[in-house]
This record gives C-alpha cells, sequence and structure tokens, in this order.
C-alpha cells in the first residue's frame, strides 16, 4: 500500500476515533448549563444554551399561531400576500414571486454601536419565518465578547436563508453580520447567498409624503397601528448589553430581546401591508400611495403596472392627482396620442405648483413647437416656464442648466416666429 494510503487510512480511524469521543451538543449543553449564571431567569423567558466549541450562546424560542394578530394585520395574512404575488407573476422589488411564505426570513440585528467595521459587534441575533401554522421566531444571543463561534455556529447551521426581509438591512445589519463572520469563518458555516427585501427604502418611497421620519417604530404606528408599550429604545441597547456582560443579571437584556422581537414581528406586518399596497389589494389604499406605487412601478421598468396605477391616481379628486397627470402623459407621449399627452399637462400644470408645473410648461412648450407647430403658443409656455423657474431657484431640480436651456429655447422660438413673418 502505498504511503499515500495509507495516510488516507489513518486519517478516517482518526476522525472515526474524535467522534466517538467528543461528546455531542446535547451532552456539553447539558454538563454545562448549571455553570451559567441566573439559568433560572433565562428559561423564565423561553432561553436555553448552546455549547459549540467550548463555549455558549444562549438561543430564545417563541412560537406565535399564525391567527396571532401584530398591528392590523395577522401573520396568518403573510400566506395571502405570497399567494398575491405568485398570481401577480410581474417584476418588483419586493415580489416574492417563486417563493413559499417560509421562504421569507425576517431579520434584525442587535449591535453594540452604530458605526461600521470591525470593532462595533453583534451580540443579537433575530429572526422570524412561518413553520406550518406557526411564526417562530428565535433570538441567538451573544453571552459575552468572543463567544461569537458558538453564536454564529447556531445561527447559520439548519436554517435555509432564501429571501432575507430586513429594515435597512442592506445599508447596515447584513454587511455587519459579513464583517463579523469574516473574523471566525474558519470556524463556521459560510454565509449564504439569498434574495433581499428591504423595507426601510420601501417605505421612504411609499410614505415619506406623510411621515417626517421613516424610523419603523413611525412606521408601526402611522401605518401599521401598532403602538408599543414600555419599550426600551434601541439607542440604550449597547449599554444594557455591556452592562449584563459584567453583572450577567438579564433583566435588562430580556427587555432588548423583546424589543427586537417587536421589531421582527413589524417586519411581517409591514412586508403584508406594502404588498397589499402595490398589488392594490388594500381598499383604503389613498390617492397619493396608488401615485406612489405608479411612480415606483415606473422606475423599475414595469409600465404597464404603472401606467394603470397612474390612471387610477390621475382619476381622484386629491391633491396628488396632478402629479398622477404630469407622469401619465409621458405615457401617451411615447404613444405617440400628443393630444391627451397635451391635454393631461396642461391640467397638471394648473393643479400642481414648483418642479411639476415647471416641467409640465416644457413639456407643453416642446409639443406645441414640434407636434402641432404652434410657436406663438409654444413660445408663451416657455415664457411661463422661465418664470416658474426663476421663482423656485431654490428647488435643487431647478439648476443653472435648466434656466439657461430655456433662455435658449425662446431664443430659438423668436428667431422662428421672425424668420416665418419675414418670409
Amino acid at each position: 500500500m502505498s504511503l499515500k494510503n495509507k495516510l488516507k487510512r489513518m486519517k478516517h480511524h482518526i476522525a472515526k476515533e474524535d467522534k466517538e469521543n467528543t461528546p455531542s451538543v446535547e451532552e456539553v449543553k447539558i454538563a454545562n448549563e448549571g455553570e451559567i449564571p441566573f439559568m433560572d431567569e433565562w428559561k423564565k423567558v423561553n432561553v436555553s444554551p448552546y455549547c459549540f466549541d467550548g463555549s455558549f450562546c444562549l438561543i430564545r424560542e417563541v412560537r406565535y399561531p399564525l391567527e396571532t394578530a401584530h398591528g392590523k394585520y395577522s401573520f396568518k395574512e403573510l400566506l395571502k400576500a405570497v399567494d398575491l404575488w405568485n398570481e401577480f407573476g410581474k417584476g418588483h422589488p419586493l415580489s416574492s414571486f417563486g417563493h413559499d411564505a417560509s421562504d421569507l426570513f425576517f431579520f434584525d440585528t442587535e449591535t453594540t454601536g452604530l458605526g461600521g467595521g470591525a470593532g462595533n459587534t453583534i451580540f443579537l441575533l433575530g429572526y422570524a419565518r412561518v413553520e406550518g401554522k406557526e411564526l417562530v421566531l428565535k433570538q441567538h444571543i451573544l453571552p459575552q465578547p468572543g463567544d461569537e463561534i458558538p453564536l454564529y455556529q447556531s445561527f447559520l447551521e439548519k436554517v435555509d436563508y432564501t429571501t432575507l426581509v430586513t429594515y435597512n438591512g442592506k445599508a447596515f445589519d447584513w454587511p455587519q453580520v459579513k464583517t463579523r463572520h469574516t473574523l471566525i469563518r474558519e470556524h463556521v458555516p459560510k454565509l449564504p447567498s439569498f434574495g433581499h427585501f428591504d423595507l426601510f427604502h420601501a417605505s421612504r418611497r411609499m410614505w415619506k409624503h406623510k411621515l417626517d421620519r421613516v424610523k419603523l417604530t413611525d412606521v408601526e404606528k402611522e401605518i401599521l397601528d401598532f403602538h408599543r408599550v414600555d419599550d426600551v429604545p434601541g439607542f440604550l441597547a449597547p449599554m444594557i448589553y455591556f452592562d449584563f456582560v459584567e453583572r450577567k443579571d438579564p433583566e435588562g437584556l430580556i427587555k432588548i430581546l423583546i424589543h427586537n422581537e417587536k421589531d421582527i414581528l413589524s417586519l411581517v406586518s409591514l412586508y403584508v401591508h406594502l404588498s397589499f399596497q402595490i398589488l392594490n389589494a388594500d381598499p383604503k389604499r389613498s390617492d397619493q400611495e396608488a401615485l406612489n406605487v405608479g411612480k415606483w412601478f415606473d422606475y423599475v421598468g414595469n409600465k404597464e403596472e404603472a401606467f394603470v396605477s397612474l390612471k387610477e391616481a390621475s382619476k381622484k379628486k386629491d391633491p396628488s392627482a396632478g402629479e398622477a397627470k404630469f407622469h401619465l402623459a409621458f405615457y401617451y407621449k411615447r404613444e405617440k396620442d400628443y393630444l391627451k399627452a397635451h391635454e393631461l399637462w396642461l391640467e397638471a400644470s394648473k393643479e400642481c405648483e414648483g418642479w411639476i408645473q415647471l416641467e409640465s410648461m416644457i413639456e407643453l412648450a416642446k409639443i406645441e413647437e414640434h407636434q402641432f407647430r404652434r410657436l406663438k403658443q409654444a413660445l408663451e409656455f416657455a415664457y411661463i416656464a422661465l418664470e416658474t423657474a426663476l421663482k423656485n431657484k431654490e428647488n435643487k431640480k431647478v439648476t443653472n442648466k435648466k434656466i439657461e436651456s430655456l433662455q435658449k429655447r425662446l431664443e430659438r422660438l423668436n428667431q422662428k416666429i421672425k424668420k416665418n413673418v419675414e418670409e
């Protein structure tokens, strides 16, 4: 037998012997549980230890029947939202087409600071997902800095992360996970690849017109009809965690777990609500929300659905109708229905102010000049556009380049009119 084959056989027997002599996770857990401070208090809130590689983390599990309500929705309506996306079958950044409700992984973290980099430690990894007739929420807790190997081992070993649902997770939570994982990647499973629904950006797109801020707690109160009681502010989490590390008493940290739990449950309700808004399944959808849905579809290139939403919003007697008409006019212009586009831009210019009024006048000047060949009317609209631009110079969209372009348009139109008179 060659030396190479002998080494292979020896490696096999050594591995087998090590496996036989190594206690299971359950055996280690039982052996060490009595050494964990305040374990009786932890058990009262469904927390148990997870031991691995000579250290441990803590895991909390809470199960909710799908009929449980959080704000204006029950968790069961997540199944309806996913079914609607599968029936819809068209592209959108929040579309769960091709997925089951159980594929969505609602995820949030708590960290020792708001900055990035290796100095910021994640001490809580929380998530929820549908399992059968329940929504199962789990939280993986770091007992002290330095015990991250069992934290990430427990987090990564069994869960299938198909599609992440977060609130600002693309910019903060998941980059933090990747940074911390890099430090211990030789000891734990790889991070999975997945889709990602970031509901922070969705909320800002949908409700920045009515909310001064789109923090999750603001969206909960104003949109989801969920009001927190005796909640610990998130900014206190680092201080409470370091106090726990020093004293081991879990009283304060348990309040952070409840705070994180509410964050995660709100993600479920928020995804349902956003889905119902986008798919026009909410009978209480406002005209402004219909407009924002149409603009969103337009932004992502789904012109057919954008047209439907914008047309609906344009028919309402609401301040948003003028803006809807402005955007809808571009669709008619692309179809060369210049009369309809002209009609809508004229109405938008009367119903709106500022930037939309300015752009409507510019579009009207273009149609009058190039399609209708009515130079005097084009000149009139161009003059009004320039006056509007000068009145709104504080608007970032009204640039010097925009004003110069209008001045050149006026010069050209005046020259054309003069030439026609001379001829």
